[in-house]
């Protein structure tokens, strides 16, 4: 395909198109990215106050929203369903990756739809702007193939996403813990605490904080403390949370020392943490093998080899021979 695409004036052009829109697109990101982070940052000066900045914040997010609400009901409206088969599963794993509205799942349906749709026919545009015949069995393989790829490809980055995701909140949470440990044994409560520890590490671990920040946020709203620690803990995705939710509400209902839990479950987190540290060391000689059998070690039988079968050829063989 390079070497097709390097010998063909059309096919080059096309690829130098298609590079093209995507550096485009890429710079157009960019720069709307910078444009509303110096609006932010214009806002804040002129606003001085957080609570204003918070009610801006908002009511973009309410904008972004209903834009994708309408979008996904004029769609439906059509007759095509955005509801996934999987349901429940999805839903969670669209919370894991950091998508927590409840009109990701359709979103993400409906991503997955279009690039089905859009790499087969992106495919066979530049196939008829180069002017290459290709039989039908090659034609219909190659549109399988992008189909397919389109149909995994959000399924690959959602499951990526949630997996840093959650290794981003096992490595920061023991440290969330020991400052909750801290607050906690200062005289705070474990709601000042949480939000004390969540405004603390919005640059350092933003996901925990906000996490910390919406079970407050919910505590203050009026909801008990055992729904807004399991809420969190739903939200987060990590199985370490959930037990520390579970932990804390034990603690709350049988009148046990917050600060004791804290500490306990703090080195537990830690320890945990050391033991996955030491199981990826001790994967790597394994790891390293397979380059080492792939890479190396055909070179050295070689090296070895060659000199052995150039003496038989030169010696043995016309010795054989009678020669």
């Amino acid at each position: 395909m390079l070497d097709f695409i390097a010998t063909n004036d059309v096919a080059r052009a096309a690829a130098l198109i298609l590079v093209f829109l995507v550096v485009l697109g890429l710079v157009t990101v960019a720069g709307r990215f910078l444009a509303d982070r110096a609006a932010v940052q214009r806002e804040i000066a002129n606003i001085g106050a957080s609570k204003g900045v918070r009610l801006q914040a908002g009511r973009l997010a309410e904008t972004k929203n209903s834009a994708w609400i309408g979008l996904l009901e004029k769609i439906e409206k059509s007759g095509l369903s955005l509801a996934d088969t999987r349901g429940d599963k999805l839903r969670k794993q669209m919370v894991a990756a950091g998508y927590p509205a409840p009109y990701a799942p359709k979103v993400y349906t409906l991503t997955r739809i279009g690039l089905v749709l859009a790499l087969p026919a992106l495919f066979f545009l530049v196939l008829s702007l180069t002017n290459q015949d290709l039989s039908p069995v090659q034609l219909y393989l190659f549109g399988v193939i992008f189909a397919a790829v389109g149909l995994f490809l959000p399924y690959l980055y959602i499951s990526a996403k949630a997996d840093r995701r959650q290794e981003t909140i096992r490595k920061g949470f023991p440290d969330c813990l020991d400052l909750m440990l801290v607050c906690v044994e200062a005289g705070l409560g474990l709601e000042a605490a949480m939000d004390r520890v969540g405004r603390e590490m919005v640059r350092t671990q933003p996901l925990i904080s906000n996490l910390l920040s919406l079970a407050t946020l919910e505590m203050r709203a009026g909801a008990s403390r055992e729904d807004a620690l399991r809420k969190m803990g739903d939200l987060s995705g990590v199985d370490e949370i959930r037990s520390f939710s579970t932990l804390l509400i034990q603690s709350d209902k049988m009148g046990t020392s917050v600060a004791e839990t804290l500490r306990v479950y703090s080195d537990e987190m830690r320890e945990k943490r050391r033991l996955r540290a030491e199981e990826k060391a001790h994967r790597l000689p394994v790891l390293i093998s397979i380059p080492l059998v792939v890479c190396m070690l055909p070179t050295m039988i070689g090296v070895l080899m060659i000199p052995g079968v150039i003496r038989a050829v030169r010696t043995l063989f016309p010795a054989l021979s009678g020669g």
